[in-house]
């Protein structure tokens, strides 16, 4: 295995996956990026801490630590757009979520990098994560894919005002067990913080390729608004960007909850 990829294989019926904590950058990019800063700036923050619990709870975590600017986990592997008509970035991004550009002029991948890029980093990570889904199924004959993801509560380029909590994404029901998708939305409910099914985030490519829950599998994204664990600047900047981790923010209460549902719908 790749010494990027982190696994953490566990025997419960859940595997998490985490394709945007990592902020690693091969050294022989470094210095195509505008900064370093800018390279890590959209990285899911801190959710590979906020989902440490689920170890003990038997799940099993699959994370790559490159960063998103180098490889993007979680877009179609074609390049084809899994929102059309809304921004969004790229396998391989050249801007950030607020339109700023990642590379230097003349700096950025072409196609032929791109693929390269796809056979090096984007498949060792889905071989990977699909390699314990189907370990897992073999043992329990039926596995959730969890998704894990998050992103600042206000981003104006890609979705108007403040972003809910809770971002639930099922594909408009297509990637899971429709009981799998109420025992979520009804847990997240009863812990009393907004929510949004199949909102502006509907489950990235990972959630759609998996899901197939005739079949046994069932995928589910869930989207943070970062806004509900770290204290959110009205500018990120390189001086407070990103905040430090607050490892006792009740979300990881309300988290332990959503997980043990999904293990327990597996289980059922």
């Amino acid at each position: 295995m790749t010494d990027w990829i982190d696994i953490i294989s566990g025997d419960a019926p859940l595997v998490i996956g985490l394709p945007h904590t990592g902020t690693d950058i091969p050294a022989e990019l470094e210095n195509r990026f505008v900064s370093p800063w800018l390279a890590r700036k959209d990285a899911d923050w801190w959710i590979d801490r906020l989902y440490a619990f689920a170890a003990d709870m038997g799940a099993t975590m699959v994370r790559t630590r490159l960063s998103r600017s180098v490889i993007d986990c979680n877009r179609d592997p074609s390049g084809q757009s899994l929102y059309p008509g809304q921004t969004t970035t790229g396998l391989c991004p050249t801007e950030t979520f607020d339109g700023e550009p990642l590379y230097h002029v003349d700096q950025e991948p072409d196609e032929m990098e791109i693929a390269h890029r796809r056979t090096a980093y984007f498949n060792p990570y889905h071989a990977a994560l699909s390699a314990e889904l189907d370990r897992l199924h073999a043992l329990h004959g039926k596995v959730v894919l969890y998704d894990a993801h998050s992103i600042r509560s206000h981003v104006p380029r890609l979705f108007d005002g403040q972003l809910p909590q809770y971002n639930i994404g099922t594909d408009g029901g297509t990637t899971c067990d429709p009981v799998l998708e109420e025992a979520v939305v009804g847990t997240v409910g009863a812990i009393g913080r907004n929510h949004v099914l199949n909102g502006r985030f509907r489950g990235g490519w990972t959630t759609r390729h998996y899901g197939r829950p005739a079949e046994g599998y069932h995928a589910i994204q869930m989207e943070l608004a970062m806004g509900g664990y770290l204290v959110e600047p009205a500018r990120p900047s390189p001086g407070n960007w990103p905040p430090p981790f607050d490892p006792a923010t009740p979300l990881i209460a309300d988290l332990k909850t959503i997980i043990a549902a999904c293990i327990a719908f597996a289980r059922a």
